[in-house]
C-alpha cells in the first residue's frame, strides 16, 4: 500500500456496524487494521451481532465503548444516535445480513444501526455476508438495487466455501479488502471538482463475441481500470455513464451503468449516450474480431482442428473521435513491447486527444490487478506530442492522475 493510501485514514472517524452473521468474527481484525492507518474507530452492534461476538472484544480492540442500544440514556447524554451519525466520516456495515439489508432498503429505524444510517450524511458501505442461496434470492437482490439507488455502496461478497458447507457467492471479503474499500471512499470524498458540469462516457471491461450459444471469443480484461475511471470522474464532479462489458464489479456510486456483451452492442450503447458528452474514455478491451457467423446451436466436436472465419469488429474509439464536434477522446493501449511507439501511432491514427499506454507483459500490472503503471501521451496547444510517466500506483490513483491532465487540456 502506498504512502498516499496510508495517509488517507489518518485522523478519519470510522463507524463500523456489525449485524448478525458468522463473519462477525473477522471484525476485530478489521478494527485493528483500520486503526493501524491512523483512524479513530467506533463500533455499533445489533442484537443479533452480539450472539456471535461480544461487545467487550470490540471495546478492547477499538479503545472505545461499544454502542448497541437506541434508547440508552447514558449514550444519549454523551454521544447519542444523532451525534454519532454526525461524528462519522464513513460508516461500514460488516457483515451486513439479509435482514439488515431489507431494513435499510425500506427505511426502518427501530435499532441504533438502522437509525444511524438514516441520520448520517457520511458515505455508507455495506459488506453483505450470507448463505449463497440467500444472496441469490430475488428479494435480496431487489433490496441491493434499491440501496444502490439510495446511495449506499455495496462491497460485493466473495465466492468460496461457506460456514454452512455450501459453496458460492456470499462470503464477506477479508478485513484488508474492507479497509481498502474505506480507503477508496475517503480518498475520493475530498477531491477538487475539476470535472464539475462535465458529462463523461466511459467504456470498460471485455467484450464477448459469440461462437455458438455456449462459447465466445474474449480477453483477460477485468474492467477494474474502467470502473476506477468512473469512480474518479464522479468524485471529481462529473456525470458519468459507464458502458461495461461482462464483469462482476460493483457499480461506483452515482454512476449510470449500461451493461452490454458484444462490441456491436457496446458501440450502439455508446452512440446513444454521446449527446452532450464532453469527454469519452475508451478503456474497454474491445475484441478486434468476431465470428463471421455465430452458430445457432452448440457446435459439436467433429475433428482434430476447427477453423473459424473472423470479421473485424467496429472500432468504437475511432468512430467516436471521427464524429463532427467529437468529445475530448482518451484512449488506452495495452501493449507487450514498443509500448510508447505503438500508443503514439494509435493516438495519431485515431485522432485522439490523449492516450494512456501500459505494458501488460508484466503480470503484476495491467489485466486483473489492482495496480498499474502508465505513460500518458497527448498533443499540446501547439499540436506537439508530449508524454509523462505515471509510476506504479492503484488504478484509482492513476485514474485521478489521468483526469488531472485531461482537465488541463480541455478547451
Amino acid at each position: 500500500m502506498s504512502e498516499r493510501h496510508e495517509e488517507s485514514l489518518h485522523g478519519k472517524k470510522i463507524l463500523i456496524g456489525i449485524s448478525g452473521g458468522i463473519a462477525a468474527y473477522k471484525i476485530p481484525e478489521l478494527v485493528r487494521r483500520t486503526r493501524d492507518l491512523g483512524a479513530d474507530v467506533r463500533v455499533v452492534m445489533t442484537k443479533g451481532a452480539q450472539a456471535f461476538i461480544t461487545p467487550l472484544t470490540l471495546q478492547a480492540v477499538s479503545g472505545h465503548p461499544v454502542h448497541h442500544d437506541l434508547l440508552d440514556p447514558a449514550a444519549e447524554a454523551a454521544m447519542g444516535h444523532i451525534e454519532l451519525a454526525k461524528w462519522a466520516d464513513a460508516i461500514l456495515i460488516a457483515p451486513a445480513s439479509a435482514n439488515t439489508l431489507g431494513r435499510l432498503a425500506h427505511g426502518l429505524a427501530d435499532d441504533l444501526l438502522s437509525t444511524l444510517c438514516l441520520a448520517t450524511t457520511a458515505p455508507v458501505l455495506l459488506a453483505p455476508a450470507m448463505n449463497q442461496q440467500m444472496w441469490a434470492a430475488p428479494a435480496v437482490q431487489a433490496n441491493l438495487q434499491r440501496l444502490q439507488q439510495f446511495g449506499y455502496q455495496i462491497i460485493a461478497p466473495a465466492e468460496g466455501e461457506q460456514a454452512c458447507g455450501d459453496v458460492g457467492a456470499g462470503r464477506m471479503p477479508e478485513p484488508l479488502q474492507l479497509r481498502e474499500a474505506l480507503v477508496k471512499v475517503l480518498t475520493t470524498a475530498a477531491q477538487p471538482q475539476i470535472l464539475a458540469g462535465k458529462q463523461l462516457v466511459i467504456t470498460a471491461g471485455p467484450t464477448q463475441e459469440a461462437i455458438d450459444p455456449v462459447r465466445y471469443l474474449s480477453n483477460h480484461s477485468s474492467g477494474k481500470m474502467g470502473f476506477a475511471l468512473a469512480q474518479a470522474a464522479t468524485a471529481l464532479g462529473a456525470q458519468v455513464t459507464l458502458v461495461s462489458g461482462p464483469t462482476r464489479l460493483t457499480t461506483p456510486v452515482g454512476v449510470k451503468r449500461i451493461d452490454v456483451t458484444s462490441a456491436a452492442e457496446m458501440l450502439e450503447a455508446v452512440q446513444a449516450a454521446l449527446p452532450g458528452c464532453d469527454i469519452f474514455v475508451g478503456c474497454a478491451a474491445v475484441a478486434d474480431y468476431r465470428p463471421a457467423q455465430a452458430a445457432s446451436a452448440k457446435m459439436k466436436k467433429s475433428g482434430a482442428t476447427l477453423t473459424l472465419e473472423l470479421t473485424p469488429n467496429p472500432d468504437i474509439l475511432a468512430t467516436v473521435a471521427a464524429q463532427p464536434n467529437a468529445p475530448f477522446c482518451i484512449g488506452f493501449a495495452a501493449e507487450t513491447h514498443d509500448v510508447v511507439s505503438y500508443a503514439t501511432g494509435k493516438l495519431e491514427r485515431k485522432k485522439l486527444n490523449m492516450i494512456a499506454a501500459n505494458d501488460v507483459s508484466d503480470p503484476a500490472l495491467g489485466f486483473n490487478t489492482d495496480d498499474n503503471a502508465m505513460t500518458l501521451i497527448w498533443r499540446d496547444a501547439q499540436n506537439e506530442i508530449q508524454q509523462t510517466e505515471l509510476p506504479r500506483a492503484s488504478k484509482l490513483e492513476l485514474a485521478f492522475a489521468i483526469f488531472a491532465r485531461a482537465a488541463q487540456l480541455l478547451p
